[in-house]
């Protein structure tokens, strides 16, 4: 059992808890909530000894083995097969004392030194280390690949999968999906859902968390607060607990008003497609919840568009793809990765672009935003489209040597002013003001864009798609670093939208939430949708079962 008794932890001067107390049963799957800055990560450093409390009484068994994801980016030449078995760290010892007792000549030594060679799984390792890594994305030609060849994201499913390659009593994950696309996190559900041990896990994710945690465990106001059930029981138990002091629910009843509002118009013009349903429950979990989310201390929404083309635009058997390496010869063609695609993007519309990694999501929302040109076919867009674009990688769009008022000043210079909405009058002060309400305020309007955090770059890319009062909004995995309050806030945001709007996303939520339809970007070509999300989900599961028997008849047919 882990014990956490009247514990004081500092950093620095802020005391980040304060006399608090918890205790995890083991087995237990644990998730740690809390805004941005409560003191989650801190308390993680506790856990895995990091940090050592000021004051109070911390005791976790000593016999439990550890297991948690590295957080220095690894630089090695290794393939990926031998990086994410030497994660099994008793694997590892074993095959340091078989080199041992070999070198010693002692015969016992080396009988006792094969048997735990035998005992810690040796002969199954590359094949338990292989299923790790196919099954958070990566493709079999890539297993002998050397690290070093794969970028950041990919480097991180690879240190993710060598802390599940490490035998543990206790997992520790911190944002374990932000890398991840939606089939890798289908999979990695199912794998920490059969995991043994005792698991503490840090997500935005609502949807990750309802499913692999029991327990939920808030970080507020210095303190531990634990509640008996998934993210989902935790929000209506505080809700509840909100809804009872009266005085914080006065100053919340203009917000709760809004937010009722919003939710009984979108419950009237909800349709009853079947993905449209998806909707109607997240509007319904938010009547459950209002008090948690009028408490939450950022949101925003998205100014109405000047025009509503329709179509916003038309794809003519178009074929989407990237221009040849720059060293490669003339006339070589371009790579497609999508190709005679004939669809159109009406006013209004909400689609999810569904698929898995690497089948051409992000290549397709790139096209649609201008910064790729289709390989073949042409792209005919409604006079007036306005796009607001956000890139998965935010420093796309960015520039890391500027700060965000030296971003704010140059896109109103861009900004004609017939496009301005209401206080837009692109003055420094208006623009500090205009700042203020994504939560940047003082010396961070200074502050270069390359030192903030993810979610602060998130926001900046928010706060100026905002500014520029777009008709279709492009999103590409746009909750990566952000926080659950602040992804409720896009939700919301995002259903109050007048226009049209694109989501690539691994987030589920917010996917049910805002989506109508679906597109799914597979094998080449992308067609509707016709399920949900749980049909989705069944048909990812489904494809990798398929894939397995398919990889497992191919081994017994090579015997």
């Amino acid at each position: 059992m882990i014990s956490v008794k009247n514990v004081t932890l500092r950093r620095g001067v802020k005391v980040v808890l304060d006399q608090a107390s918890v205790t995890f049963a083991p087995g237990e799957k644990i998730g740690l909530v809390g805004r941005n800055g409560a003191g989650k990560s801190s308390f993680f450093g506790l856990l895995n000894g990091t940090l050592h409390e000021d004051s109070g009484e911390f005791s976790i068994p000593t016999q439990w083995r550890m297991a948690q994801v590295a957080q220095d980016m690894p630089e090695t030449s290794q393939s990926a097969t031998d990086f994410v078995i030497e994660g099994d760290v008793a694997l590892l010892a074993a095959q340091q004392e078989v080199t041992a007792a070999e070198a010693s000549d002692d015969g016992m030594r080396m009988a006792h030194a094969y048997m735990a060679l035998h005992d810690a799984g040796a002969h199954d390792a590359p094949a338990r280390a292989q299923a790790l890594i196919q099954g958070l994305g990566f493709t079999a030609a890539q297993l002998d690949q050397p690290v070093n060849s794969f970028s950041g994201g990919w480097r991180m499913r690879l240190l993710l999968s060598r802390a599940l390659m490490c035998p543990s009593d206790l997992l520790l994950l911190d944002e374990p999906t932000n890398h991840l696309d939606l089939d890798a996190l289908v999979w990695l559900e199912a794998w920490l859902k059969r995991y043994q041990g005792t698991m503490v896990v840090i997500s935005h994710d609502r949807e990750f968390l309802d499913a692999v945690t029991q327990v939920t465990v808030h970080v507020d106001n210095a303190k531990l607060v634990r509640y008996g059930g998934n993210y989902s029981k935790f929000e209506e138990m505080r809700a509840e607990q909100m809804a009872l002091q009266t005085a914080a629910m006065a100053k919340q009843a203009d917000k709760i008003a809004h937010l009722q509002k919003f939710i009984d118009r979108f419950k009237a013009k909800a349709s009853k497609a079947k993905q449209a349903q998806s909707r109607v429950k997240a509007l319904e979990r938010m009547e459950k919840v209002a008090p948690v989310l009028a408490d939450a201390e950022f949101s925003f929404e998205f100014r109405e568009p000047q025009n509503l083309p329709n179509p916003m635009l038309s794809m003519l058997d178009a074929s989407f793809g990237y221009p040849p390496p720059e060293d490669a010869a003339e006339g070589t063609p371009p790579i497609t990765i999508v190709q005679h695609i004939n669809r159109s993007v009406l006013a209004g519309q909400r689609i999810g672009i569904l698929g898995a990694n690497g089948q051409g999501k992000s290549t397709l929302v790139k096209t649609v935003a201008h910064a790729l040109v289709p390989t073949h076919g042409e792209i005919s867009e409604g006079k007036g489209l306005n796009i607001g674009y956000f890139a998965q990688q935010e420093l796309d769009v960015l520039r890391p040597h500027d700060t965000p008022m030296e971003h704010m000043i140059r896109l109103a210079k861009d900004t004609p002013a017939h496009m301005r909405g209401p206080g837009q009058s692109g003055t420094e002060q208006s623009l500090r003001t205009y700042l203020g309400t994504f939560n940047f305020g003082g010396d961070m309007v200074h502050q270069p864009v390359g030192t903030m955090s993810g979610g602060e770059k998130a926001r900046l890319v928010l706060c100026m798609i905002v500014w520029q009062r777009p008709n279709l909004l492009l999103l590409d995995e746009p909750t990566n670093h952000l926080d659950l309050a602040t992804r409720d806030a896009l939700g919301m945001a995002l259903n109050e939208f007048e226009g049209t709007v694109m989501l690539v996303s691994h987030d589920r939520a917010l996917l049910r939430a805002v989506c109508d339809e679906f597109w799914l970007v597979s094998k080449g070509s992308v067609e509707p949708f016709e399920g949900d999300l749980d049909d989705y989900q069944q048909f990812l599961l489904d494809e990798a079962r398929r894939v397995r028997e398919e990889a497992s008849a191919a081994a017994r047919k090579a015997r």
